[in-house]
C-alpha cells in the first residue's frame, strides 16, 4: 500500500491554544487546549492507520518526530543536549534517553519565540535603553554565559532587572512582564532578556541545535524533530528544572541569525537526517523513505517509500510506485 490515512495523537497542554488544531482536524475543540498533535512512532504518542493498527507496522520506529504546535500561552525555557551529553546523561540517570534533539520549527501563522543568546553589543543596548544597567554592567564585562549563571545561580538578583521593565514599551520588555505575571520572581524572567526575541511569519523556521536555549512563546507551526524526550528545562513550567544540568546544556555563544529560511519550500534537519518539505499548491513530492504528510485540510498520510503525491488546492493526490 503506497499510502494509508493515518491518525495521529493529540496532546492538551494547559499552554495550548483552543481552535487552531481543532480546526485543522475539522473536530469540536469543547473549549479545552490542543498544544500538541504528534505523527510518528514515540511511544508516548503513537501514530495509527485509519483501521487502528500501529504505524510501526508499516514503517518500522521512525528515527523522527512531526508535529503541529499550537501555543496560546509561553512554553517552558528549555535546551537540549549533544550528542555526547546525552549518552553520557543517559548512562548517569540524567535524560530519557541517549539521542540528542535537534528539531526545527516552521510558522503556519505569526510565531513569537525566544531563540539562541542574542549578540551582545545589541543586549547591552537593549539593557541600558531600559535602565536594566545592573545587568547590562555585567554582560558589557563579563558576557550574556556569565550574566546568565549568574541569575540562575542567584548571585544576581533579577528583581531589579525585571522592574525596570515595568512601562516599558520595547517587545522584549513588553514580554518580561507578560512573563512575570505568570511566574513571578524566576530567574528565567530575567534571562529572556539576553536572548534573541524573533517574530517569524508563515513560512520563517526556527532550527534549534543543540544548546540553543529557547521557549515558544505563542503561535502555531509545524515541528520536526529527532525522536527524543530529552529536553532540560530553567523555566516557565510546571514540570520539573534542573539549573544545574541547564547551564551545563546551554551554548551561550551569540546566535546573530536565529530565522532559517526554507529553500525551495525545503527546510533540512541534517542532525537527524532528515528534512521537511513544504509543498504549494499544484506542487508534487516522491517520498525516498517512510514519511508522514499533513494538509492543510486535516489530511494525515503515512507515505511508503516511492509513492508520489502532489497538492490540488490544499489536498494531496497520491499516486503508487
Amino acid at each position: 500500500m503506497p499510502a494509508r490515512v493515518v491518525e495521529g495523537v493529540v496532546h492538551h497542554y494547559d499552554w495550548g491554544d483552543t481552535e487552531f488544531i481543532p480546526k485543522l482536524l475539522g473536530l469540536a475543540g469543547r473549549g479545552k487546549p490542543w498544544a500538541e498533535l504528534w505523527l510518528g512512532t514515540h511511544p508516548n504518542g503513537p501514530t495509527t492507520l485509519d483501521d487502528g493498527t500501529p504505524l510501526s507496522a508499516l514503517s518500522g520506529p521512525l528515527p523522527y518526530l512531526l508535529k503541529v504546535l499550537s501555543a496560546a500561552r509561553p512554553l517552558s525555557l528549555q535546551a537540549h543536549p549533544t550528542p555526547e551529553q546525552a549518552r553520557s546523561g543517559f548512562a548517569a540517570g540524567e535524560f530519557a534517553d541517549d539521542q540528542a534533539k535537534p528539531e526545527l520549527l516552521v510558522a503556519l501563522t505569526e510565531f513569537e519565540a525566544l531563540c539562541g543568546v542574542r549578540p551582545e553589543a545589541a543586549t547591552v543596548a537593549l539593557l541600558r535603553g531600559i535602565g536594566a544597567d545592573e545587568l547590562a554592567d555585567i554582560v558589557a564585562s563579563d558576557g550574556s554565559g556569565a550574566a546568565m549563571r549568574g541569575l540562575y545561580r542567584s548571585t544576581i538578583d533579577p528583581a531589579s532587572t525585571i522592574a525596570a521593565c515595568t512601562g516599558r514599551s520595547e517587545p522584549e520588555a513588553v514580554w518580561v512582564n507578560r512573563l512575570e505575571e505568570l511566574y513571578p520572581g524566576e530567574a528565567s524572567v530575567a534571562v529572556s532578556l539576553l536572548l534573541n526575541l524573533v517574530v517569524l511569519q508563515p513560512g520563517d523556521a526556527l532550527h534549534l541545535t543543540a544548546g540553543n536555549l529557547h521557549a515558544y512563546l505563542c503561535g502555531s507551526g509545524i515541528e520536526l524533530m529527532a525522536a527524543s524526550d530529552n529536553v532540560v528545562r530553567g523555566g516557565f513550567t510546571s514540570k520539573h528544572v534542573d539549573v544545574d544540568l541547564l547551564l551545563d546544556v546551554v551554548d551561550p555563544t551569540p546566535l546573530e541569525r536565529p530565522i532559517m529560511a526554507g529553500t525551495d519550500g525545503r527546510y533540512p534537519l541534517p542532525e537527524a537526517g532528515v528534512i521537511l518539505v513544504r509543498l504549494d499548491p499544484g506542487a508534487s513530492h516522491r517520498s525516498t523513505g517512510h514519511e508522514l504528510a499533513i494538509g492543510l485540510d486535516g489530511t494525515t498520510l503515512y507515505l511508503s517509500p516511492g509513492t508520489s503525491v502532489f497538492v490540488d488546492s490544499t489536498t494531496f493526490v497520491v499516486t503508487t510506485p
